[in-house]
């Protein structure tokens, strides 16, 4: 499981802890300042994981991480945020912007360790599981390799959550899956998200695919959840 983890942090007492910790359970450990080190080092040797704290002193954590999301062979990296702000407000922003999880300060190095362990290990299974390679039915098809996805002969166009969201759900056809359950899956360590966010997500994807007809290939399970329709059973226009 271990692999090459950039802490990015203008701290250098906190960078230091970091890298220890990391180095300690065995990561390769690159370390930046700032935004301009990192992508001189996302560029040079992209990791497997990116700590990025919000706070910089040349530019916005959120800022860097839209501009990496942005990037077409880096937008599929872990991205952990790591911040004081503790407010909900600023936690949804940082997960809506592209971040996997949210760290917030003071916390240990065994939580910080866990997080990084979870998001390699939910980065490896849906390439290796058998069928994922394309998934979904002729209609609605979702590439992971080119991230690309088309229902019918349209290409669809969907944020990163969308896109995990839509993978996960077509990777278990026919079975429900609750708010919670997504939450864990999809987002990762978000308990201090609101369940009604895996409702607005679910709301952007069912509009992304409307325009190939299979806007109702999610079906909402009043009382328990969503659940993938394979598209001979969906009702699409």
């Amino acid at each position: 499981m271990p692999g090459h983890i950039l802490v990015l942090d203008p701290a250098p007492a906190m960078q230091a802890l970091l890298a220890h910790n990391l180095a300690g359970a065995g990561y390769r450990v690159s370390c930046a300042l700032d935004a301009r080190g990192a992508l001189a080092l996302l560029a040079a040797d992209p990791p497997d994981v990116l700590l990025l704290e919000w706070e910089l002193p040349d530019a916005s954590g959120i800022a860097l991480l839209r501009q990496v999301r942005q990037d077409g062979q880096l937008c599929d990296m872990p991205i952990i945020m790591v911040s004081a702000r503790d407010s909900e407000h600023d936690k949804v922003l940082a997960l809506e912007s592209g971040a996997d999880d949210y760290l917030c300060k003071p916390f240990g190095p065994r939580e910080m360790l866990a997080r990084v362990h979870a998001l390699l290990r939910r980065r490896a299974p849906s390439a290796s599981r058998p069928g994922a390679n394309t998934a979904g039915a002729t209609a609605l098809r979702l590439d992971p390799h080119t991230l690309r996805v088309t229902a019918g002969s349209v290409p669809v166009s969907l944020g990163r959550v969308e896109f995990k969201l839509l993978h996960f759900l077509m990777n278990h056809p026919g079975r429900v899956h609750s708010r919670a359950q997504l939450l864990d899956q999809v987002w990762g360590h978000a308990a201090y998200l609101d369940e009604r966010t895996v409702d607005a997500h679910v709301g952007r994807l069912r509009q992304a695919l409307l325009p190939g007809g299979c806007g109702h290939c999610i079906e909402t399970v009043r009382g328990s959840g969503y659940r993938y329709l394979a598209f001979d059973r969906a009702v699409c226009a």
